[in-house]
């Protein structure tokens, strides 16, 4: 099985809205698309960049089926994208208390598990549905419902590596078992590398490729064949380029690493049908970085010695994609139970924003979290998009959202209905 990235531009005229937008996005793949988003609008094209993979070369995989009915629980989406320098959450885990602050105001929020994992920390909340990114994007297009478990078991795929980083890996996952209960079913360590690689497209966006996915499959196959509900990975991240990488702990530059991390986790999730999240095996410290204080929000990377015990908690309550023998669900939701999806005002060209805008939700594009792109509602002509400065605005607008109070009548000027009638009937008066 090859892993290929690449571009294509769209003709402005094969599109006339959202709905035309993912239509004709589908209809130009070469491969089967494990990820892609849009990177680049122009006046005659739009640019799509895309991880695929030869068809036919992935087994298994998700039938469409149908999904459960509305819940009646007030479920938000919350998207940040990886990869693409994102000022709130293009770090590490430093979206948590943005996304705190929106899972208050709803009963659950469904995000990608960047916007929250940070090395040995985590923002944890009950109210945060840790959704790996090929399953929120099957969620968002209603192909799936998300069945939040009451506790998964994991099953720990670990790359072939010396002895001292295995021991560090393992130590963190006794940690974990210890610390906080976890149900770790057990560990694979592979006999050969996975060979999980940074790339870059050509928009500046981080991508990956890994040179033996079937490694990573049989591995993932054991675990689940002895019990394992999701699947924890960590490897070496290879080809990472040391100057972006110091850039980007300084707060300068997009992680380099989070595209590879997010190619591991779409192969497991569309091959076994199960949450799956990626970690950097060993934190890379190196590169000219000791005894410096870097940027807050690569902190929490950098105080720890592996990737890895946040992908474990995170995955304890990680959401099923179909019922699983002996995992009890707390919740299931679908696309229905959505109020609206929130994502940064320059990142509005993923799969579960124009989905959604297709299905009439409203989308609320936040300001602050600037990135490298400039895919904006207005460059894609998206309707309804609310507009807001910050995660504080975002937040109450949820709050109205959830509330069915009108977002027009909290803003100002707020025409009234029929005055110019009744000042015409006033004058004939």
């Amino acid at each position: 099985m090859t892993i290929v990235n690449r571009t294509y531009e769209i003709p402005s005229s094969a599109i006339a809205g959202p709905g035309g937008l993912l239509a004709a996005v589908a209809a130009s793949f070469a491969g089967e698309p494990l990820r892609w988003f849009v990177s680049a609008v122009g006046p005659d094209s739009v640019q799509i960049e895309s991880t695929e993979c030869l068809p036919g070369s992935l087994p298994g995989g998700h039938a469409p089926g149908s999904t459960s009915a509305p819940s009646g629980l007030a479920v938000a989406v919350s998207l940040i994208p990886t990869g693409i320098g994102c000022a709130i959450g293009g770090y590490a885990g430093d979206a948590g208390p943005a996304t705190g602050l929106l899972a208050s105001a709803v009963d659950l929020l469904v995000t990608n598990p960047n916007a929250v994992n940070a090395s040995n920390f985590i923002a944890g909340d009950q109210r945060v549905v840790y959704t790996e990114g090929y399953m929120l994007d099957l969620f968002g297009r209603g192909k799936i419902a998300l069945r939040v478990p009451r506790a998964n078991r994991i099953g720990v795929i670990i790359e072939q590596a010396p002895d001292a980083a295995l021991a560090e890996v393992l130590n963190v996952i006794n940690a974990v078992r210890a610390v906080h209960g976890a149900d770790i079913i057990g560990c694979e360590i592979t006999t050969e590398p996975i060979g999980t690689r940074c790339a870059r497209h050509g928009s500046g966006a981080y991508v990956g490729q890994i040179d033996h996915p079937d490694v990573l499959l049989a591995a993932g196959k054991r675990l689940l064949s002895a019990g394992a509900t999701a699947l924890a990975v960590t490897t070496n991240v290879r080809d990472l380029p040391e100057d972006d990488y110091v850039n980007h702990f300084a707060g300068a530059h997009p992680n380099p690493v989070g595209g590879a991390e997010a190619v591991v986790s779409h192969v497991l999730t569309r091959v076994f049908q199960v949450p799956a999240a990626h970690a950097p095996m060993l934190n890379f410290k190196q590169f000219h970085l000791s005894g410096r204080v870097v940027d807050a929000r690569s902190a929490g990377e950098f105080v720890s010695a592996s990737g890895l015990a946040c992908v474990l908690l995170g995955l304890r309550r990680a959401p099923q994609l179909t019922a699983v023998p002996r995992c009890p669900v707390s919740a299931s939701i679908s696309v229905d139970d959505v109020i609206a999806v929130v994502a940064p005002a320059t990142a509005l060209g993923s799969v579960p924003v124009l989905s959604a805008a297709e299905r009439g939700i409203p989308v609320i594009a936040v300001a602050d979290n600037t990135t490298i792109l400039d895919v904006t509602a207005a460059g894609l002509a998206l309707p309804g998009v609310i507009e807001v400065d910050n995660y504080l605005a975002a937040a109450g607008a949820l709050l109205a959202l959830r509330s069915g109070i009108s977002i027009g009548s909290l803003c100002r000027p707020l025409p009234a209905l029929g005055a110019t009638m009744a000042l015409a009937d006033a004058l004939r008066g």
